[in-house]
């Protein structure tokens, strides 16, 4: 198996096995390996009470993002440290996308940034991620 194969085939069963996702509604657009392109549609019931999508709608899927890239090597990687900046408010009816720009892979650090933009191509916010690398393999 190649590794954009690999990469697929981990981000498929990772995908399969995570109901927070599924309920957000997130749609895998690309997949390589340490780079992925997510998607999805800011719904009502994601409001908080200034009628704004909550934040952790937003910072939820920039982290999913942010999984499915650096565990993409096959290898299984966590979170260690991740921020973000919000710069634009998202409303319902917002198509988020978020894509993965891998900055640094070692063999136990991995560190991401992640730009999330919305359907006019405007950048709602900036997410950057550390991960641990362990030992494990996906399969």
């Amino acid at each position: 198996m190649n590794k954009n194969e690999l990469a697929k085939k981990v981000v498929k069963k990772m995908m399969a096995d995570d109901a927070f996702s599924q309920w957000l509604g997130i749609e895998v657009l690309d997949i390589k390996p340490g780079f992925a392109k997510l998607q999805m549609d800011i719904r009502q019931e994601m409001v908080n009470g200034f009628n704004v999508s909550h934040g952790g709608i937003t910072f939820s899927l920039a982290d999913s993002a942010l999984a499915f890239a650096s565990n993409s090597y096959g290898r299984v990687a966590v979170a260690m440290e991740n921020n973000i900046s919000f710069m634009k408010k998202v409303i319902p009816g917002d198509t988020l996308t978020a894509e993965t720009q891998e900055l640094s892979i070692g063999r136990r650090i991995g560190v991401y940034n992640i730009s999330v933009t919305n359907h006019d191509n405007k950048q709602v916010a900036l997410f950057r991620g550390t991960v641990f690398r362990t030992k494990e393999q996906h399969f």
